[in-house]
């Protein structure tokens, strides 16, 4: 599976979690479960290959560090997102941005570069154009702002 697509997979949790009590590690054991995995492939394609070891580590990395730091990064967001109060970001903006901005802060294996370009790709995905310039714009404030 390439890293986009687990980073992919990795946004959809963080999505989940602003609306869902259950922990990080209980949703990783549910949805990757050998009972509930293969049904997902009927709602998006992204899950028609289920992770590999190192996929699945980088997701459990992602997903549990978001879970653990959303106080934080949601901090971030509304710094660097002028002009925007947080309750107006769409949550799926949001969970792109805690993604990239987790991986900025403390995954040094991924570049921000790398980390920034692919929530905006993302963003590109599921949101309308002027959320992509959005996104971009609070994420290399970030990236400016805080390394």
């Amino acid at each position: 599976m390439k890293r986009s697509t687990a980073r992919e997979i990795a946004m959809h949790f963080s999505f989940e979690l602003a609306y869902n009590d259950a922990g990080a590690a209980e949703a990783l054991r549910h949805r990757f479960s050998d009972e509930y995995f293969p049904g997902l492939s009927g709602e998006d394609e992204i899950y028609t290959e289920k992770p590999d070891e190192n996929s699945l580590e980088y997701i459990k990395r992602v997903v549990e560090g978001v879970d653990a730091h959303s106080a934080e990064l949601d901090g971030y967001i509304e710094k660097y997102s002028k002009g925007w109060n947080f309750s107006r970001i769409s949550k799926t903006a949001s969970a792109i941005m805690r993604v990239c901005m987790f991986e900025v802060l403390y995954m040094d294996d991924v570049p921000d570069s790398v980390a920034v370009n692919e929530a905006v790709e993302l963003a590109k995905k599921y949101e309308e154009k002027e959320i992509v310039s959005f996104v971009n714009g609070v994420l290399g404030g970030f990236v400016r702002g805080e390394k």
